[in-house]
């Protein structure tokens, strides 16, 4: 377990400089974020130097958002998607795909400079491997969702996330399904 205002700032950093290692040496790099908000500065520029090393990041910020994706050779490896449904979403999940032993962590901690040198929080790796999976699962529905998601665009703008078939799908109703499923 990391914790701020500690060494989870540190840690984050750590894991996203990984990611741009295996980048340059050709591996695939790829890091899953769902927070609330995303504004402090020194991560920012951390996931920039990250997709412009070619690591593809893919983040859900149900909130403020001070990245900017889709910037020639900074952030045109970034996707940023919001989204806004039935349930307030404040789940914080971190996956750095680590050169293909993922690396899953929850915790109490947006990426805010309060949240990592003014306050208490933490952050633990999820070892379990049904669990982890399961988390890596529904991030991959929130990455899908085409029902309540917006895609933030470059001027900061939102739009409306669409499939290629024009179909809708919802994250959080195909989670509640498998959740019903499974009792």
């Amino acid at each position: 377990m990391v914790q701020a205002p500690f060494t989870l700032y540190k840690s984050l950093i750590d894991n996203i400089e990984k990611e741009i290692k295996h980048a340059k040496k050709g591996r695939k790099a790829r890091i899953v974020a769902k927070v609330n908000a995303l504004v402090e500065p020194q991560i920012i520029q951390a996931l920039y130097k990250a997709s412009a090393a070619g690591v593809k990041i893919q983040l859900i910020v149900r909130g403020t958002c001070c990245l900017r994706p889709g910037l020639a050779k900074v952030s045109e490896n970034i996707e940023v998607r919001s989204i806004i449904g039935r349930f307030l979403e404040h789940s914080r999940v971190y996956w750095f795909h680590n050169n293909g032993e993922g690396k899953v962590f929850c915790s109490s901690a947006d990426w805010m400079g309060r949240n990592f040198f003014r306050r208490i929080e933490v952050c633990w790796q999820i070892e379990q491997t049904a669990m982890r999976d399961r988390i890596i699962n529904d991030l991959k529905q929130y990455l899908k969702d085409t029902q309540q998601a917006w895609i933030l665009q470059t001027d900061g703008s939102y739009i409306p996330a669409k499939s290629k078939d024009c179909t809708t799908y919802s994250a959080q109703e195909t989670i509640l399904h498998q959740l019903a499923v499974m009792q």
